[in-house]
C-alpha cells in the first residue's frame, strides 16, 4: 500500500515538472548533467554511482524548494536513489533493492533527475547509468537459495543419494562442490549429489549433522550454504530395564496398593523423550500387579506368609516384561522375599482338655503337656514362641505348671475322697493363658481373644476329673443267712434279703449274685437274687419230699472286689401231694339183680400219697351216685378200698331210671407223714371216675377185668449247643450219596468195556405196506383273499384245502394230492410204510374216480385226536408245494 502511494506521488510530481517545462520556465540548475556513468553489478546499497551539483539563481535562497529527485527511469527501477552530500552537492547511489544483476537485468538505466529552487525555477536532466559485468560468486538455486535445507535420514538406511545441491555460476562457468567438515560421514560428488558414507545408528551416532556446502567457480569465487542432516530414529531397538535391583523383601500382610518396587526401563529409540513402554507380569501371580504405564509394582492380594504355598516357598519369582509400541520386548525376573511377622496369636486344639486322675495320685504326677496341643502358625521361630501363665480355678492349689515354657501340668497334692477334709469335688475346672513371647502385630483379625498386657491371650480350659479308687471291698452285715420257707411257696416269691456295704466314697454300686450251690438235679438254679437289692427269690417249686435244705453261696461285688456269704434255706413240709389212685378211670357192667353187698365185679382202687399216711385216706362218691346205690368199703383208714352195691335197683316202680352211672370218686388225705416243722393243716384230694352200666335181665354173666391205659409222651428238644449235629448228618449223607453214585458209574463203565456185544438173530423182513399215491386236479373254489407279505400281491385261497393262486388266475397254485394207504397183513406188528407208488396214467378211469373219492382232504384233527398217516402225508405234501410256488409265502388265511 505504501509503495503504491509513493508511485502515485512521483507520478504527480513528474506531471508538475513536465507542466513547468512546457510552460517555459526551465533553467539550467543541474551541473554535470546530462551525463553517463557506470556501476558494477551486485553493488551493495549506498555505492556512489555519480555526483552532481545544483546551481541556484541569485534571487533564490541558499536552499532548493525540491531536492533533486529521480522522477523517472527507463526502464523503471528503484535500484538508484539521490542522497545529499552536503551543501548543494548530491550523489546518485545504489539502493540494493533490487541488486543490480548484469545477467538478468537491463544493462543501462536512464534516470530523469528533477530539481526546483525557491523562486520556482526547475531543471530536468538525464543521467545514464551503465551496468558493468563482473565475475560473480556462484549462486545456489532451489530451496538452498532461499532457506537452510534440512534433510532427514532414517537410521539403518543403506548409503544412497540423500540430496542434490542445485547451484549455478552467473557466468555459466563449471562449478566445483565441496563440503566441510571433512570428518562427517558424508560426501558430495561433482554433480552436487550428497551421499552418506555409512549406515547410521540413531542410538550410537550423532543425531544431527551440519554440512557446509561450498560451490567454487574457476576463478576461485565461491558460495557456501549450510545443509542440516537429521538422523531419524526408527523403532529398531528393544527396551531394556534400567532397574538394577532384582531381589526385594517385604513383610507379609501388606495392604492392597502398597508399592513394592518401581521397575524402570528405557527404549533406546526414544532417546531423551519419555518412553512409551508397556509393563506387564508374565508369570501367573495373585499377590502383585504392575502399573502398565509406570512400572510400579504393587500388592494386589493378601500375602499370608503363614499359609500355603508361602509357608513352604516364601520367595515369589515374577517375570516382568517391558514392551514398546512395536511389540519388541524384554523380560526380567525379580524375586520378592516375604518376611514373617508376628501376626498370629497361639492357638490350641482342642481348646478344652478333659483329663482324669485317680484320687490317690501322688504329687508330681504329670497330667497333660499343653505345648503338644498348642501352636503358633507364624513361620519365623522368633514369632511362634509362646508361654503358659495364669493357672487359676477352683482347686487350682492341687495343680501347677512346671514352667511357663513347657506347659506341663502336674499335681501338687493328693486328693482323697474318703478324707473328710477333702472338698468332695469330682471335676476341677482350670484355666491357663497362652500368649506370644514376641511383640504382637495382630491388627484386628482376632476379635474373640482376650487382651492381656497388649497381648492376645488364648484361654485353655482344663477339666480334671478325679476318679474314685476302689480301695475297700464290700462287707455283708452277716457272715451267713438262714431262711425257712414253706415248700408250697409260690415261684417268684421273696424268701429274704441280704445286705452289704462299701466304705469307698462315693459309694460304689454293689451287685449281688449267686456263685455256687443254688441248683438241684432237675434245675440249674432254683434261687435268684436281685443284683441291686439283694432280695432272694425262688425260681422253681420247692419239694420237701425231695430236698429238705438248700445251701448256696452269694457274692457282693463292687465291680472289682467281691465278698461272699452263705445262705441256708430250710424247706418246711406241707401236705401238698394229692393221692394218686390206680386205676383212675374204669368201666363196669352189672346185672340189674345184683345182690346188695356184693363187691361189684371184684373192683378195688389202690391209692398212694407221698406226704400222707395210708390211714389218712377217706373215700366218698361226690357225683353220679343217684339213690346211693354204691359205696366204698372201707371208706377211710386204708389205701385200698372196694366198690360195694349198697341197695337194689328199682326200675319197675320208676324209682331208678338211669341205666348208666358215671361216678366221680374223691380220695382225700388229712395228715402229714412227718410231724416236724408242720405248717397249718391242708387237705389234698385225688379223683377217680367210674362208668357203671346196668344190664336188665342178663342171661350171661359178663365179667369185666380191670384195665388201664398207659400214655407215653415223647418230646424232642433241640439244644442250641448241639447245632453241629444236623449239619454233620446232612454233610455225611451228601458224601455217602456221592460215593454210591460214583461206584455205580464205575460199575457201569466196567460192564460196558468187559461184556461182549450181543449178537441179534436176523429178523424176518416185515411185509411192506402198499401205498398208492395219485395226483388229482380238483376244481377248487377259492373263497378267501390275502396279501403276500413278501411281494405285496393279492392271492386267493381255499379255506378247507389250503390251495392258493394269484388273483386273476384260473389255475390253482398247486394240484391237490390224493393219497390212499393200503395196509398189508403185517401192519399190526411193524406199522411201517416202506414206499409209496405213484399211480400210472394208464389206469382205468373208474379206478381213478375211486381214488379221487377216497382221498378227499380230511379236516384237521381236533385237540386230543391223533393224526392219521394219510392226513400227515397230505399236510406235508401241501407244505412242500406251497414252498415251491413262485415267491408266494404261506400266510394264514
Amino acid at each position: 500500500m505504501k509503495d503504491w502511494a509513493v508511485k502515485t506521488m512521483k507520478s504527480m510530481l513528474l506531471f508538475l515538472i513536465l507542466l513547468g517545462v512546457v510552460s517555459g520556465r526551465r533553467t539550467q540548475l543541474l551541473k554535470g548533467l546530462p551525463a553517463t556513468s557506470t556501476v558494477e553489478e551486485n553493488s551493495a546499497a549506498g555505492v556512489s554511482v555519480y555526483n552532481f551539483n545544483v546551481t541556484l539563481s541569485p534571487l533564490a535562497s541558499e536552499d532548493v524548494a525540491i531536492l533533486p529527485t529521480i522522477v523517472n527511469s527507463n526502464p523503471l527501477t528503484e535500484a538508484f536513489d539521490i542522497e545529499p552530500k552536503g551543501g548543494l552537492e548530491f550523489s546518485v547511489i545504489t539502493t540494493g533493492n533490487p541488486v543490480l544483476d548484469y545477467e538478468t537485468m537491463p544493462k543501462s538505466f536512464d534516470l530523469q533527475i528533477y530539481v526546483e529552487d525557491t523562486i520556482g525555477r526547475t531543471d530536468l536532466n538525464i543521467l545514464t547509468i551503465q551496468v558493468t559485468d563482473q565475475n560473480e560468486h556462484p549462486v545456489f538455486r532451489g530451496n538452498m537459495a532461499i532457506q537452510t535445507v534440512t534433510i532427514y535420514v532414517l537410521e539403518g538406511t543403506p548409503p544412497e543419494r540423500i540430496y542434490q545441491v542445485d547451484a549455478a555460476d552467473p557466468e555459466n562457468a563449471k562449478l566445483k562442490y565441496s563440503l566441510l567438515p571433512a570428518t562427517v560421514p558424508f560426501s558430495i560428488r561433482e554433480s552436487g549429489d550428497i551421499f552418506p558414507t555409512k549406515k547410521f545408528d540413531y542410538e550410537k551416532d550423532p543425531h544431527c549433522y551440519f554440512l557446509n556446502i561450498t560451490v567454487t567457480d574457476p576463478d576461485g569465487l565461491n558460495s557456501t550454504k549450510t545443509v542440516n542432516i537429521n538422523i531419524i530414529n526408527i523403532n529398531d531397538e528393544c527396551p531394556y530395564f534400567t532397574t538394577k535391583q532384582r531381589i526385594y523383601r517385604i513383610p507379609e500382610e501388606q495392604g492392597l496398593g502398597t508399592i513394592v518396587a518401581n521397575i524402570t526401563a528405557k527404549d533406546p529409540d526414544d532417546e531423551d523423550s519419555p518412553s512409551r513402554l508397556f509393563y506387564s507380569i508374565q508369570s501367573s501371580d495373585r499377590y502383585f500387579s504392575i502399573n502398565p504405564g509406570t512400572g510400579v509394582l504393587q500388592v494386589a492380594g493378601r500375602i499370608d506368609r503363614d499359609a500355603l504355598p508361602l509357608r513352604l516357598y516364601p520367595n515369589i519369582s515374577l517375570t516382568v516384561r517391558v514392551e514398546d509400541s512395536s511389540g519388541c520386548d524384554s523380560e526380567m525376573e525379580i524375586t520378592i522375599i516375604i518376611d514373617d511377622v508376628n501376626d498370629n496369636p497361639p492357638e490350641c486344639n482342642p481348646s478344652a482338655f478333659r483329663k482324669e486322675a485317680n484320687e490317690n495320685t501322688t504329687p508330681g504326677t504329670f497330667l497333660v503337656d499343653l505345648r503338644n496341643y498348642c501352636k503358633d502358625i507364624d513361620v519365623d521361630p522368633s514369632n511362634n514362641q509362646f508361654r503358659f501363665t495364669g493357672l487359676s480355678g477352683f482347686g487350682s492349689n492341687y495343680f501347677a505348671l512346671e514352667s511357663t515354657v513347657s506347659g506341663r501340668l502336674v499335681m501338687t497334692e493328693t486328693i482323697d475322697f474318703e478324707n473328710p477334709a477333702n472338698p468332695g469335688v469330682e471335676i476341677y475346672t482350670l484355666t491357663v493363658r497362652v500368649q506370644d513371647i514376641a511383640h504382637p502385630n495382630y491388627s484386628s483379625k482376632y476379635p474373640f481373644y482376650i487382651s492381656f498386657d497388649s497381648f492376645l491371650c488364648y484361654i485353655i480350659y482344663i477339666y480334671i476329673r478325679i476318679k474314685p479308687v476302689n480301695e475297700f471291698s464290700p462287707v455283708f452285715h452277716n457272715l451267713s443267712y438262714v431262711f425257712s420257707v414253706s415248700e408250697i411257696t409260690k415261684v417268684g416269691s421273696s424268701i429274704g434279703r441280704v445286705h452289704a456295704t462299701d466304705k469307698d466314697w462315693p459309694p460304689n454300686i454293689i451287685t449281688y449274685s449267686i456263685v455256687a450251690g443254688a441248683g438241684t438235679r432237675d434245675y440249674t438254679n432254683i434261687f435268684w437274687i436281685s443284683p441291686t437289692k439283694g432280695d432272694v427269690r425262688i425260681l422253681a417249686r420247692l419239694d420237701y419230699e425231695t430236698t429238705q435244705k438248700h445251701v448256696f453261696t452269694i457274692q457282693a461285688s463292687d465291680q472289682e472286689k467281691p465278698t461272699t456269704a452263705s445262705v441256708t434255706v430250710n424247706v418246711l413240709e406241707v401236705n401238698d401231694e394229692e393221692p394218686v389212685c390206680s386205676p383212675n378211670f374204669f368201666s363196669l357192667q352189672i346185672p340189674v339183680n345184683l345182690a346188695v353187698g356184693t363187691n361189684i365185679n371184684g373192683f378195688r382202687i389202690e391209692c398212694q400219697d407221698r406226704d400222707s399216711d395210708p390211714r389218712s385216706f377217706r373215700y366218698f362218691i361226690n357225683e353220679g351216685n343217684e339213690n346211693n346205690h354204691f359205696i366204698f368199703s372201707p371208706s377211710a383208714g386204708s389205701n385200698i378200698s372196694r366198690l360195694i352195691l349198697a341197695s337194689r335197683f328199682d326200675y319197675e316202680s320208676g324209682l331208678d331210671t338211669n341205666w348208666i352211672y358215671s361216678l366221680r370218686v374223691h380220695i382225700t388225705d388229712d395228715n402229714l407223714v412227718s410231724a416236724r416243722d408242720r405248717t397249718p393243716h391242708l387237705v389234698k384230694t385225688g379223683t377217680v371216675t367210674l362208668s357203671i352200666r346196668v344190664i336188665p335181665n342178663p342171661t350171661t354173666a359178663t365179667t369185666t377185668t380191670p384195665g388201664f391205659t398207659v400214655v407215653t409222651k415223647k418230646e424232642n428238644l433241640y439244644s442250641p449247643s448241639a447245632w453241629y449235629v444236623p449239619f454233620v448228618i446232612t454233610l455225611g449223607s451228601l458224601l455217602l450219596l456221592g460215593l454210591l453214585g460214583y461206584l455205580v458209574l464205575l460199575l457201569l463203565t466196567w460192564l460196558c468195556t468187559h461184556c461182549p456185544p450181543r449178537i441179534n438173530a436176523p429178523e424176518k423182513k416185515k411185509p411192506k405196506k402198499e401205498v398208492l399215491v395219485t395226483m388229482t386236479k380238483l376244481n377248487t373254489v377259492f373263497d378267501g383273499e390275502a396279501r403276500d407279505p413278501v411281494t405285496g400281491r393279492i392271492y386267493e385261497f381255499n379255506t378247507r384245502s389250503g390251495a392258493r393262486r394269484w388273483k386273476k388266475s384260473n389255475e390253482p397254485l398247486q394240484p391237490t394230492l390224493a393219497v390212499q394207504v393200503m395196509p398189508s397183513a403185517a401192519e399190526n406188528s411193524g406199522q411201517e410204510m416202506d414206499r409209496a407208488e405213484a399211480p400210472s396214467k394208464k389206469e382205468p378211469s373208474e379206478k381213478r374216480k375211486h381214488l379221487t373219492a377216497a382221498t378227499k382232504p380230511a379236516a384237521k384233527p381236533s385237540a386230543g385226536q391223533s393224526e392219521t398217516p394219510g392226513q400227515a402225508g397230505l399236510r406235508l405234501q401241501k407244505s412242500k408245494e406251497a414252498s415251491e410256488d413262485g415267491g408266494l409265502s404261506s400266510p394264514a388265511p
